[in-house]
């Protein structure tokens, strides 16, 4: 009968326990020297090695011939103890026996002497599924045991274990074996079984093991039952995982910014049977491997997954910055766990591809980072910031004064359709031309007689602004043109319209930064009605004096015919 690599290449002595010497070494010497605990609490991620240490210091203590701490495996306490012919050395899965009544009778049997051993020693796998009563009553004899009894408790979810219970066990923290470790022990299990495992074979099961060894044989056995041959290709194949090479591909189209391409390179993997949430966890992986290349060349190192050779990560190292690399690791993080609860997984992942290739579609500071960044590589590059940067007027030109017209509002115009940011931060002064194109003056001409009695549009909005709900009505006007991340930031503020200068109150500098920007600038001058100079400030608007507020009330109340005023 077949039997499985992982059961069949199970350590039966510590010195066969990969990646664990800072645990076998100390168990080892208990055991020479006599000084081994009443009980033990094994911690850890699946497949580290903790049931395999339990069992192998289970027929440690009771050894007739122990070398050096280790077992002999040949006397008959080791082989009954092997293949379960003993009674005395019980394993038990806390999973299925979580009980209390369970528990109460393994307390009752714990007493007697063990029968045909030194030592009655009780393996309790996943002990955390105890419920409270069943810890509660094994409390008691890891308090007083008696003295051939020995407990090892093992557990991947420390935190659901009782503080009363870790007090009294000696706890050994499991860690993930390295990759490198792994592809070795492979490598050793492929040459004993006669199975044809390359290099590149073996560190690709060893990454996809993520630390768990047990995991790594497993691999090993799927992919040598569907292939003579296990290499690289032949894993990938068997377990629908997407290649490092097209993982660095598609990366490579992302970092261009080809949407176009990327869509169409995970089609064609999506088509080829490969999984989505695969591909874009591949995807964080090499994003992860540059960015830790970036920040640590050197020390890193060790750190890289392994799945990557030197050159593809340097290539795509030159072609992304340490923030760009933040932006992609972050938002596949997020891809990646909303694909759990994805009633169309491809969908989203094609959504993430293209918030991936344009940061301006995520919608939030990202957008807005980006585009200010776009603008600032065009004027270092000397480019045009604007349509009409690139053809200036002639400087004999005649200036035509014409009324200044907001454009109409776009839900996220271009960055070089932006107008140049202003001189001073802060301020800005609506309607006026730009100081950097001078226009000469025009010769003085006497005004006509029809337009004497004409006032500026500043003189004649600028009243409105002592009314109360003037400041709201713009705001609820400007609502209704900008994004709901603007909305509620505009509800904390107040506005004050003073002369030719709307000065805007914001609580503090967070809400002032979300509102200082030109989507924002641009709905607020055109709903005042007047061209004006606009001003963000933090702190309280200047409180008014009783006289002045009764006279805005008055002007406020006499706007209705059913209010009289007396």
């Amino acid at each position: 009968m077949y039997q499985a690599l992982y059961r069949k290449w199970r350590p039966r002595v510590f010195a066969d326990v990969i990646g664990q010497d800072h645990i076998t070494e100390t168990l080892r010497r208990q055991v020479a020297e006599g000084r081994t605990s009443h009980a033990y609490l094994f911690t850890g991620t699946r497949g580290t090695g903790k049931t395999t240490c339990a069992k192998i210091l289970a027929k440690a203590v009771n050894c007739e011939n122990p070398a050096r701490g280790d077992p002999c495996c040949q006397c008959p306490s080791c082989l009954g103890i092997e293949n379960g012919s003993f009674l005395d050395v019980l394993e038990l899965d806390a999973a299925s026996n979580n009980g209390v009544d369970q528990v109460r009778a393994l307390r009752d049997e714990a007493v007697y002497s063990p029968a045909y051993v030194k030592k009655r020693v009780y393996i309790i796998d996943e002990v955390h599924m105890l419920t409270i009563p069943a810890f509660n009553a094994l409390l008691k004899i890891l308090e007083e045991p008696p003295e051939h009894l020995m407990f090892i408790l093992a557990t991947t979810e420390l935190h659901k274990v009782p503080a009363t219970i870790l007090s009294r066990c000696q706890r050994f923290a499991f860690k993930r074996i390295a990759p490198q470790d792994i592809a070795a022990r492979l490598g050793h299990v492929a040459e004993q079984e006669g199975i044809s495992l390359t290099a590149d074979g073996a560190s690709l099961l060893a990454r996809l093991a993520d630390g768990a060894l047990r995991d790594g044989l497993s691999l090993l056995d799927q992919c040598a039952a569907a292939c003579d041959r296990v290499d690289g290709a032949a894993v990938l194949d068997v377990l629908g995982l997407a290649g490092n090479l097209q993982t660095a591909e598609l990366l490579e189209r992302i970092l261009g910014r080809d949407a176009q391409a990327a869509l169409l390179l995970l089609d064609r993997l999506y088509t080829g049977g490969k999984d989505v949430g695969a591909v874009l966890g591949e995807l964080a992986v090499l994003v992860r491997d540059l960015l830790l290349r970036r920040t640590a060349p050197e020390g890193g190192a060790a750190l890289l997954s392994g799945g990557y050779d030197d050159a593809t990560l340097e290539r795509l190292g030159r072609e992304s910055g340490g923030s760009r690399l933040l932006y992609l690791a972050s938002t596949l993080q997020k891809a990646t766990a909303d694909l759990y609860y994805s009633t169309n997984r491809r969908t989203d992942a094609e959504l993430c591809l293209l918030r991936l290739c344009d940061e301006s579609l995520s919608g939030d500071l990202t957008a807005l980072e980006s585009r200010i960044r776009r603008l600032e590589e065009r004027a270092d590059a000397g480019q045009p910031l604007g349509p009409a940067a690139g053809t200036p007027a002639p400087a004999s030109a005649p200036a035509k004064a014409k009324p200044a017209k907001a454009p109409p509002p776009a839900e996220d115009p271009p960055p070089w359709e932006e107008p140049p940011l202003p001189e001073e931060p802060g301020e800005r002064i609506c309607g006026a031309p730009p100081e950097a194109s001078p226009v000469p003056p025009a010769p003085a001409v006497s005004p006509a007689p029809a337009e004497a009695h004409t006032a500026p549009p500043a003189a004649q909005e600028a009243p409105q602004a002592a009314d109360p709900g003037w400041w709201r009505s713009v705001a609820e006007r400007c609502k209704g043109r900008l994004p709901p991340m603007y909305r509620a930031f505009l509800d904390l503020c107040t506005g004050v319209l003073e002369g030719e200068q709307l000065t805007v109150y914001t609580p503090d500098d967070i809400t002032q930064g979300r509102l200082d920007n030109d989507r924002v600038r641009g709905a607020l001058l055109e709903e005042a009605g007047t061209p004006v100079r606009l001003v963000f400030r933090v702190g309280e608007p200047p409180q008014k004096s009783v006289q002045e507020n009764f006279e805005n009330l008055l002007k406020f109340g006499s706007q209705f015919d059913n209010i009289t005023i007396k």
